[in-house]
This record gives C-alpha cells, structure tokens and sequence, in this order.
C-alpha cells in the first residue's frame, strides 16, 4: 500500500509521462493502487496520487467491475453537462459540486496491454473525467470559480494544520 499525496505536494500539477511498458512493474504498481484506493474508501485513484507520474488511473465504482485504465484519452465527451458534488483523496475532506459533460469516451490500453474504449456515464463516467484530470495535473478544485478555489484551499490548509 502507499501513501495517498495530497493537495500542496508539487507533483499533483505534473502532467504524467506514458506508461512505455506492461511489465510486472506496472502490474505491482496497480494492486497496491486497487489496496490504497480501498483502504481510503476511494471509487477511483490515479497513479500521481501515490507518487508515480504515470498514465495511469483505476476505478472501482458500486455496481462495477475493477477497471484499469493506461494511457488514457478522452476521444468524445457530451454537449450535456452536469454539476456533480466531488471529492478526491488527495484533498480529504473538501468537496464540491463540478460540472463536466454527462458522458465520455474513453480509450486506454488495460492492464494485459490490450486497447479498448468505453463510454461512461453517470458515477463512472464522472469518476473517468476526475482521474484524468490527475494525469494531466489538474485538481476538481481548478475546475471552480477563483473565489469558491480560494475559499475551499484555505478551508483544506485550516483543517490540516498539525
């Protein structure tokens, strides 16, 4: 298991690197996601969330299987958009409502290196968009007004001050 990084740690706004190869390092990699993202009570993690700048996220939402999703890209989203409460392991403790299209499609290579696409909507599709957004080192709280961002930073900084 690892340590989830949180909001504050630098490599959050990294964009991660391509994953070059399916090795065992990578099949490691993700069991001990699927055990952090579990432990946290997490229905998604993305690889910059442990620490390593890879192309990487997994989901696992209620009513779904375990997914695994490397080098990922978004090819379609929807005009219709939603506003959705989220929150996010690396920012304990804060959430709110984003909006982002209703559904996606996706196309990612899985953890036996074979590409496939998905489209998703509802909680996956929403949890897709949130964890790609890690990849490419964008927080949900970028996706807020300036003031509601500033607003919510200082309130994640007051409830973690040791």
């Amino acid at each position: 298991m690892f340590e989830i990084v949180t909001m504050g740690d630098e490599r959050l706004k990294r964009h991660s690197a391509l994953v070059p190869d399916f090795d065992n390092g990578i099949n490691y990699l993700i069991r001990e996601m699927f055990d952090t993202m579990y432990t946290g009570k997490g229905i998604g993690l993305a690889a910059v969330q442990v620490g390593k700048l890879y192309r990487i996220f997994i989901t696992h939402v209620s009513g779904d299987k375990q997914r695994v999703f490397i080098n990922p890209d978004i090819i379609n989203t929807s005009v219709e958009q939603d506003k959705i409460e989220e929150g996010c392991l690396s920012v304990p403790g804060i959430n709110a409502d984003v909006i982002r299209p209703e559904e996606v499609t996706i196309q990612a290579w899985n953890d036996k290196g074979k590409l496939f696409s998905l489209d998703a909507g509802g909680l996956l599709g929403r949890v897709i968009q949130h964890e790609l957004d890690h990849l490419n080192g964008i927080l949900f709280v970028d996706r807020l007004s300036q003031k509601k961002k500033e607003r919510l930073i200082k309130l994640y900084e007051r409830q973690n001050r040791e």
